[in-house]
C-alpha cells in the first residue's frame, strides 16, 4: 500500500472542503434526486440518474429531467399507479445505448420491487451486511436486478444487463458506486443524502472515472494502470489511510480537481 505524503493529505482535505459544497450540486447528476424530499423519489431518480451518468453532464441532466417529466414529476407515485397506456410515453426514450426496452424494464422492476419493499437499500443487502466493502452488495444487486430476485422478472431483456455493472466482471462499477455514495454518506455539507443506514460509509468503494483515475495516478495514489474493480479497491485502500471511516469523501477532491483541469 502506498504511503501518502503529508502535503498530499493536506491537499486532498483542502479539495474535499472546496468541492463538497452545495455549489457543487447544480451541474452534477446528484442535482436530480435533490429535487425531491420523499425517500423513494430520491432513490428512484438517484439510481436512474447514476445509471445514465456517462457522457456530457448537461445531456445527463437533460435526459434525467426528461424521465421525471414522463413520470409526471412524481416518480414513486407514477411507478406505483401507472396504467399500461402510460408506458407508451417511454417508447422513444433514448440516452446513448440506454433505450426504451431498458426504460420499460426499469419501470417494471421498480413497480414490483416497491410493492414488496419500502426502500431500495434492501435490494443491496446480502445476508452478511458487515462486510469490508460493498463488493458482495453489488454482486447481489446485479443478480437480483437481472431477473434473479423474488419478483416476476421472467422477461428480463438481456440487453439491459450491460447497464448494471458487477465486480464479478471486474467492472469499476463507477455509476453504482456513485449512487451508493449519494445514499449512504452522511455529512453536513448537503451534497450526499445519507438516507440509508444499513450500509456504512466505511464499506463504500471509490467510483473511478477518467477524471478520478487521472488525478489519483498523478498524485501517486493509484499505481494500477487499468481502471477496473481492482483499481477501485486499491485507491480506496490508500484513501483509508486518511479516513478509514469515510474514504469515499475524497471522491469530491479527485473528481472536482479532475473536472476543473487541475494537476
Amino acid at each position: 500500500m502506498s504511503f501518502i505524503p503529508e502535503q498530499i493529505v493536506e491537499l486532498l482535505l483542502q479539495k474535499v472542503s472546496q468541492y463538497n459544497q452545495p455549489a457543487f450540486i447544480d451541474k452534477d447528476p446528484v442535482s436530480i434526486p435533490h429535487q425531491f424530499t420523499l425517500k423513494q423519489d430520491i432513490e428512484i431518480m438517484g439510481f436512474w440518474a447514476a445509471i445514465l451518468a456517462w457522457g456530457q453532464r448537461p445531456v445527463i441532466l437533460k435526459k434525467s429531467q426528461e424521465l421525471i417529466s414522463r413520470m409526471d414529476g412524481a416518480p414513486y407515485d407514477f411507478i406505483r399507479n401507472h396504467q399500461e397506456r402510460d408506458l407508451k410515453r417511454f417508447l422513444d426514450f433514448k440516452h446513448r445505448t440506454f433505450n426504451a426496452t431498458d426504460a420499460l424494464y426499469f419501470l417494471h422492476f421498480f413497480r414490483q420491487y416497491y410493492q414488496q419493499h419500502d426502500s431500495l437499500e434492501e435490494a443491496f443487502l446480502p445476508d452478511a451486511v458487515n462486510t469490508a466493502t460493498v463488493e458482495p452488495h453489488l454482486i447481489l444487486f446485479h443478480d437480483r436486478f437481472c431477473g434473479g430476485y423474488d419478483l416476476d422478472n421472467s422477461y428480463f431483456p438481456d440487453r439491459t444487463r450491460k447497464h448494471i455493472a458487477t465486480p464479478a466482471r471486474n467492472s469499476t462499477c463507477k455509476r453504482l458506486l456513485m449512487f451508493l455514495r449519494w445514499m449512504v454518506r452522511q455529512d453536513n455539507a448537503g451534497v450526499d443524502f445519507g438516507i440509508w443506514t444499513r450500509i456504512q460509509p466505511r464499506q463504500l468503494v471509490m467510483p473511478i472515472d477518467v477524471h478520478v483515475g487521472r488525478v489519483a495516478r498523478t498524485l501517486g495514489l493509484l499505481s494500477r494502470e487499468q481502471s477496473d474493480w481492482k483499481a477501485a479497491l486499491e485507491l480506496t485502500d490508500v484513501l483509508r489511510q486518511i479516513d478509514a471511516d469515510d474514504p469515499v469523501k475524497f471522491d469530491f477532491a479527485l473528481f472536482g480537481a479532475g473536472v476543473e483541469g487541475e494537476f
